[in-house]
């Protein structure tokens, strides 16, 4: 691949790169700080910011802001009379789409790993600093708030960007995220928190938008399912090993400094990224766009004017032909961050506040998990083989029974003493929802929105669990009862709202959605 065809020119491509040396320099002047204290357990609380984290971090938004100027693309001509692609909508699958997908498994990997570290850094950054559970709840919280943020900015990037840039753009904000560890400040760790979070946030959006946009039709289902399920089961496996392997030496600090190494892989990988042929044909450049598609066994058939649709520069996007499917999807995103963050979250106390030890509360989560681990196979089939619709309102369904069950015995309904009913219930229902929502929100939006309204969606599910994390820190998380009862309501709306005007779009050709209605 030519520099013209990854960057706009040879200058974009000097800017890029360099802004990329650039940031790996801030990061790498961090580094003499961290092993400073390598005697004392790599503690560095209480010792003043040297200088070399000030001028590191004036290199790093240099940096991030050269790179930035280097992936603004190249426009050729606004929607000028284009070639229409037979594929990939009907191509079938080649050695470049397996390629793609094992790359973008990767992407979502280090992208999970980040959020993921989350868990196990706090019990180290509480030592350290000597703060309190209420304050140290404002670091998950910070990274959240970053996620909502990174998921709507970023959206709206990948439509402006193009998908493959803001891929890199936040891959680049990795690499200088890694300096949380060598902050000795604990607030400057909760901002750098709330940067990485950001740069996570907007990742996962944008590649399930590139990777709707290739795939062929017939393929696009499964493998947009099996790709998300990937990143977030080996992004958690990813986190937990790591830090099992590394922290005893190295303290909890060194789980930031992993953002550098990961983040210049996605960086190095980058030739291997293609650029959505769809965007491409978006901004005038048709000969790249053949070439793309050539890639992937396209072929041109026939130059047609491109269709004219409404642009929008807002979010979400609801405009009358989406509004009912923005809201439906919405309500789903936000009862799903409800559960994962704050019912599943508060779950353990409420057992161990019914007697029960830590020990047997953390035995009856692992086993309701156990139960529930077959459910991203699951939701790949019902995805791809059964319907797009019916799976979303299938996988919320069996949330809100779980969230019901919850309500039953907490009224001391006698069937459901033992909750692992519930918990398992819950466990794969929210899995099942968090695997497909994305995907088929993917799948119901045309290309000039596509972006925004994936991050759209994505932000909101973490919108959900930023309220609920804000209750704990503010100590008014409800009664697991009342909140099962209020999430379940809601998750049963989502469902219904689904039922009546989600589409179905196994099978659909994407192209279909350009077409004005």
């Amino acid at each position: 691949m030519t520099i013209a065809r990854v960057f706009g020119d040879r200058r974009h491509a000097w800017a890029f790169w360099l802004g990329c040396l650039i940031v790996t320099a801030g990061v790498a002047l961090h580094l003499p700080m961290y092993w400073m204290g390598r005697h004392m357990g790599f503690r560095l609380v209480g010792m003043p910011m040297a200088a070399g984290l000030w001028w590191g971090m004036a290199l790093i938004l240099v940096g991030i802001a050269l790179a930035a100027f280097g992936l603004l693309p190249a426009h050729e001509g606004e929607d000028a009379p284009l070639e229409v692609l037979a594929p990939p909508e009907d191509a079938p699958l080649t050695g470049a789409h397996w390629a793609m997908c094992a790359l973008l498994s990767v992407a979502l990997i280090v992208d999970i790993m980040k959020p993921a570290s989350l868990g196990f850094v706090m019990p180290g950054m509480r030592a350290e600093y000597g703060v309190s559970d209420s304050v140290v709840a404002l670091f998950p919280f910070a990274a959240l708030a970053g996620t909502v943020v990174g998921s709507f900015v970023w959206g709206w990037l990948a439509d402006i960007y193009g998908r493959r840039a803001s891929i890199l753009l936040s891959s680049v904000m990795f690499v200088g995220t890694s300096i949380c560890g060598a902050m000795p400040d604990f607030w400057w760790n909760v901002g750098m928190c709330f940067l990485m979070g950001a740069a996570a946030g907007g990742m996962l959006p944008v590649a399930y938008a590139l990777l709707a946009e290739i795939m062929p039709t017939k393929h696009r289902g499964w493998a947009l399912v099996l790709v998300g399920g990937i990143g977030a089961i080996g992004g958690y496996f990813a986190a937990s090993a790591l830090s099992a392997w590394l922290q005893p030496v190295w303290s909890w600090r060194v789980m930031w400094f992993l953002n550098m190494p990961t983040g210049l892989l996605l960086i190095a990988l980058s030739p291997l990224l293609p650029e959505s042929a769809r965007f491409l044909q978006h901004v005038g450049r048709g000969e790249e766009a053949r070439a793309m598609m050539a890639r992937f066994g396209a072929r041109v058939q026939a130059v047609v004017a491109a269709p004219v649709e409404e642009s929008h520069s807002h979010l979400p996007p609801v405009d009358r032909r989406h509004l009912a499917i923005t809201i439906a999807l919405t309500l789903a995103a936000l009862s799903w961050g409800l559960v994962n963050f704050g019912v599943l979250l508060w779950l353990p106390s409420a057992l161990v506040a019914e007697g029960r030890s830590v020990e047997a509360a953390s035995a009856l989560i692992a086993k309701s998990t156990l139960i529930a681990a077959p459910t991203i196979l699951l939701s790949v089939w019902l995805y791809s083989a059964w319907s797009t619709r019916g799976a979303l309102a299938l996988m919320l369904g069996v949330t809100a029974a779980g969230l019901f069950c919850l309500l039953l015995r907490g009224m001391g309904v006698d069937v459901l003493a033992n909750p692992v009913v519930p918990l398992a219930l819950l466990i794969v229902g929210s899995s099942g929802v968090i695997a497909i929502i994305l995907p088929y929100t993917a799948e119901n939006y045309p290309l000039r929105i596509r972006g925004r309204a994936t991050g759209w969606i994505a932000g909101c599910s973490k919108l959900g669990g930023l309220a609920a994390q804000g209750l704990s820190v503010l100590a008014i998380a409800p009664p697991l009862g009342a909140a099962a009862a209020a999430v379940g309501g809601l998750a049963v709306v989502s469902l219904g709202l689904i039922a009546v005007v989600g589409r179905e779009t196994r099978g659909r050709d994407l192209r279909d959605l350009e077409d004005p209605r």
